[in-house]
């Protein structure tokens, strides 16, 4: 009974994801491209480097940022100037760098999908009768009822995490890689653990905390890419509320002090226990790194007058920026509402996702 509801279970989770992925097709091509040609945001790139066999061996086997050495001994090579070949490192730098457009549907997907499930998360909470009970109903190990609501949440959340896992590889590179895929991963672990170990309410209340401060984040993306600097700032001064609230007052002083304290003089320390509270205190741990960059970032954001970085995941592994250079196609007009004359200030507010970040 249990393997062919688990492989049911399974399938389900697999058309779902099916499902997902479509839907992330769907939304890129006529929602997010449609709202990025009405801002101004064009799918063009910067200038291309000239082809040059020399400098492309160079780039490609020995540095992508060559010191006075190698520019000096390039410079005679080729009978250029070194400015000219400073010049040329800089546009091929660029090129591999993805555009503002594509940034900008990777971030209106993820806003879409988070601003869904969370408000359907919350709506559904909030019309269940133990949304305000604590472990002996939330943790109990009696059998709870895996209504229609709770099952399609559970699932949407988990083919969507599956979907993040995957396309990491192929969406844009980004410097906290790794951390990212550990934060999927225990996620996609802590959805299937709880759903199979008779944890789904407690673990749709971990859901939602989670879920309530990633629509935030890419809606400040949003308004960066489309250089809406005021916006931009005050998205970010919102997400960093929200996100200190939820991540390091309600989850752990609630959810965790639940399962991890409360679960224990009541159920005691099951096998299953060790697994699910270990999970939960890794997404903890990658919680005050995330609060760490985020207040890094406020703190320098006070200091400029603007949010100057991105928090969590959105710094691209490829994406220092070299100056004098076009911004990724991206065209800006000084009489457009979008900020003061235009300008962006290049904020890239809230993420070292760290996609996402991001989250359970």
């Amino acid at each position: 009974m249990r393997r062919s509801f688990s492989g049911r279970s399974r399938q389900l989770s697999h058309n779902a994801e099916q499902i997902c992925n479509r839907s992330r097709g769907v939304t890129v091509k006529f929602i997010a491209s449609a709202c990025a040609r009405s801002l101004h945001i064009q799918q063009g790139f910067g200038r291309r480097a000239q082809p040059n066999a020399v400098l492309e061996k160079v780039f490609t086997s020995i540095t992508k940022n060559p010191d006075s050495r190698h520019l000096d001994g390039l410079s005679k090579q080729l009978d250029w100037e070194v400015r000219k070949v400073q010049r040329w490192f800089r546009h091929r730098r660029n090129q591999d760098k993805p555009s503002t457009h594509t940034k900008f549907c990777e971030s209106m997907w993820r806003f879409t999908f988070y601003l869904y499930i969370f408000t359907y998360g919350f709506r559904f909470l909030e019309s269940s009768r133990w949304n305000g009970l604590t472990l002996p109903c939330l943790c109990s190990v009696s059998p709870q009822v895996m209504t229609p609501g709770l099952y399609h949440y559970y699932v949407t959340e988990l083919a969507f995490y599956w979907s993040l896992m995957f396309s990491q590889f192929t969406d844009i590179k980004r410097k906290d890689f790794l951390i990212m895929f550990i934060h999927h991963l225990a996620t996609v672990g802590l959805i299937s653990f709880s759903y199979v170990n008779n944890m789904a309410r407690v673990g749709s209340l971990v859901l939602c905390v989670h879920d309530a401060s990633d629509f935030l984040l890419e809606a400040a993306k949003l308004a960066n890419y489309a250089k809406y600097q005021r916006f931009c700032d005050f998205l970010f001064i919102v997400f960093s509320v929200v996100f200190f609230i939820t991540r390091l007052v309600i989850f752990p002083v609630w959810i965790l002090n639940s399962t991890m304290f409360e679960s224990w003089s009541i159920v005691g320390p099951f096998p299953s226990w060790w697994l699910f509270n270990f999970l939960l205190l890794v997404l903890q741990v990658l919680h005050i790194f995330w609060a760490y960059l985020i207040a890094r970032i406020a703190l320098k954001a006070m200091l400029r007058g603007k949010v100057c970085n991105d928090v969590r995941s959105d710094i691209e592994s490829s994406s220092e920026d070299d100056p004098d250079t076009p911004s990724d196609g991206l065209q800006t007009s000084p009489h457009g509402p979008k900020g003061e004359n235009g300008t962006n200030g290049h904020c890239a507010a809230a993420k070292t996702r760290a996609q996402n970040h991001s989250s359970w």
